[in-house]
């Protein structure tokens, strides 16, 4: 996410070069949609400071606008979790690039009252909000999984019902404890992201 900060002069340009030859945005992967619309989209605030979860309030407040842009673009929202300095979304969306450019807005609108709540005018709250196209059930099934499991993950709680800014209470409570735990245990989220079967897409 980085990668442009520990880059040398030459480089970067070199990098810009490519970047326009190509024709892909130049400081950020090219948004490419997925045939089957799955995405899981992820917003980091700049440097994974906590700016989202300075209070509780906040986050709530945070929580119910990312809900309100994805039920205007999106078909479903399969699952989503909030925290104090990132966001997941899973979703299924036609509408990607409208998706994409209504969160910017709102994480320009979000910047701006967060900033000058804080008296902090100029400062950077966001870096960007990404997408990856699901590619496959086996995919899918551990992404959600990896969402709902993301503040266990970071030591905010010890399981998924216990965070109140996440899809993660409302999943085992539609699906059923037994249900939940065997996509557990059958969807694992130890290599996630590393392969994926192109035979279930």
């Amino acid at each position: 996410m980085y990668l442009w900060r520990k880059l040398n002069k030459n480089q970067r340009a070199e990098l810009l070069a490519f970047r326009q030859f190509q024709n892909r945005p130049w400081h950020s992967p090219a948004h490419l949609e997925s045939l089957n619309g799955r995405y899981l989209l992820t917003a980091a605030c700049y440097e994974h400071r906590s700016v989202i979860g300075l209070n509780l309030d906040r986050m709530a407040a945070f929580s119910e606008s990312l809900l309100a842009k994805l039920k205007v673009h999106c078909e479903q929202t399969y699952a989503w979790c909030v925290l104090p300095n990132h966001d997941h979304a899973l979703v299924l969306t036609r509408k990607l690039p409208n998706l994409l450019s209504d969160i910017g807005r709102m994480h320009g609108k979000t910047a701006f009252d967060w900033n000058g709540e804080e008296g902090k005018r100029g400062r950077k709250v966001w870096f960007n909000c990404a997408e990856t196209g699901i590619k496959s059930d086996r995919h899918f099934w551990a992404t959600l999984n990896y969402v709902h499991h993301n503040p266990v993950h970071h030591g905010y709680v010890s399981n998924w019902q216990e965070w109140p800014f996440s899809s993660g209470a409302a999943f085992v409570a539609n699906y059923g404890r037994e249900r939940a735990i065997d996509l557990w245990r059958n969807y694992p989220i130890e290599t996630y992201g590393k392969t994926w079967d192109p035979s279930d897409l």
